[in-house]
């Protein structure tokens, strides 16, 4: 990658706002592609706000050459409708860095990057969308990236901008632990609470056990994670800002399709192939399922 890569974003939600924003301060403006064509993009932060100057394209159409790095923040349920985008903006040159939610980012992406290097990451900070269309940043904003060649060309892009990156050579115990954190938000979506639910001491107690049942999955998927983080995932929930939600609870409280198959149901699928008990997940999971199928 050349020292001035082009960078292009998909996804100009919440997260890929904040990443476009903090790309835009230090001179790095990616391309921005996505749903819905905006005129500008804004991030609040305690500390003031960036405006990122658009377009935001609508249509694939306008891309004219693939670019070095391009990072992918839709959710889950829309990659296979991001697939003109990643047609148009990878070749077998790009590296794709994959913000979003779940354990099997790679094999999720590949089959529509033409030949690109996807590089799964983990995000590590609360951003939400405002009734204005900006995006509010409630923490500093943190990745955490496989130790590989690629993701070293994906931490030298966010080089001196806000967001610090970590490259791990265990990244898939971090990337379980964060799953885990976000399948026990699914319980946010079955209650309708943001994460003041947790201050029940019966929730903790169901969230704890669901959590245990998640622990027994991804150590049989080779993560290393200790009984602890049960217990620090739910105390993290606990110390947030009662009216701290999740991008799922969002996504059902307006009717959209959740990520119910990468937060939750991924759990419930490897404990079958491994011939561990899920009775949490047989519970949450067709839930979570039917909620997102909309009313009716």
């Amino acid at each position: 990658m050349s020292d001035s890569p082009t960078i292009a974003l998909i996804g100009p939600g919440a997260i890929g706002t904040t990443i476009a924003a903090l790309l835009h301060e230090v001179g790095r403006k990616p391309l921005l592609c996505g749903r819905t064509a905006h005129p500008k993009l804004v991030l609040r932060f305690d500390e003031g706000e960036i405006t990122v100057p658009g377009p935001v394209l609508s249509n694939a159409a306008e891309i004219t050459q693939p670019c070095d790095l391009v990072f992918i923040a839709v959710k889950a349920t829309q990659t296979a409708s991001s697939a003109g985008w990643l047609d148009k903006l990878c070749d077998e040159n790009t590296v794709v860095c994959a913000l979003q939610n779940g354990v099997e980012q790679k094999s999720q992406l590949v089959p529509y990057v033409n030949g690109a290097t996807v590089v799964p990451s983990v995000v590590w900070f609360p951003a939400q969308r405002e009734p204005d269309a900006s995006v509010w940043l409630r923490a500093k904003p943190r990745l955490t990236l496989p130790d590989t060649p690629q993701a070293k060309r994906i931490a030298d892009a966010l080089i001196d901008t806000r967001c610090a990156v970590e490259l791990s050579e265990d990244f898939t115990s971090i990337a379980w632990r964060k799953l885990l954190q976000n399948a026990v938000a699914g319980l946010m979506v079955l209650a309708n609470r943001r994460a003041g639910m947790f201050s029940r001491e019966d929730v903790t107690e169901l969230a704890l056990a669901y959590l245990r049942e998640c622990l027994s999955v991804a150590r049989a998927q080779m993560a290393t994670l200790n009984d602890d983080v049960a217990r620090e995932i739910v105390d993290g929930f606990r110390r947030a800002p009662a009216d701290l939600g999740t991008s799922i609870l969002a996504d059902r409280q307006s009717n959209r399709p959740m990520e119910w198959e990468v937060r939750n149901a991924v759990i419930q699928r490897l404990g079958k192939s491994h011939g561990i008990p899920t009775p949490i997940s047989d519970v949450l999971v067709p839930l979570l399922a039917a909620g997102s199928e909309g009313p009716g």
